[in-house]
């Protein structure tokens, strides 16, 4: 497609069209693809965030029961390091210590003693 002179300046505008809708595109997506999990958190956050009362997580924090930063006065959390923490009291569910169970009765080398 071969543009005219005269066409040029409407050329230049849908170019500049498409080059807004392309960094409107490219600047959603650094935010959505930002990891908000690295944040640091006051200790209001962190009670929000956790669905806690704030003395619960001075309690939590008094017990080192939570990862917590200080600096000066100030509590900060790591929201990463906050869900980590959640995570690491999962429970298991039934099958997955069934499975446990049969791979650790199951290994070589174990006695297989067995009561009569």
């Amino acid at each position: 497609m071969a543009i005219t002179f005269e066409q040029l300046p409407q050329a230049v505008s849908q170019l500049q069209d498409k080059l807004d809708n392309i960094e409107r595109l490219l600047l959603s997506r650094s935010e959505v693809s930002q990891p908000d999990a690295d944040k640091l958190l006051t200790i209001r956050e962190a009670a929000e965030f956790l669905h806690l009362t704030v003395p619960t997580i001075y309690s939590l924090v008094s017990r080192a029961e939570i990862p917590v930063c200080k600096r000066g006065k100030r509590l900060y959390f790591s929201k990463l390091e906050v869900t980590s923490w959640i995570m690491a009291g999962r429970k298991k569910t039934v099958s997955e210590t069934d499975e446990k169970v049969d791979s650790y009765l199951s290994r070589p080398g174990r006695r297989n003693s067995q009561c009569i």
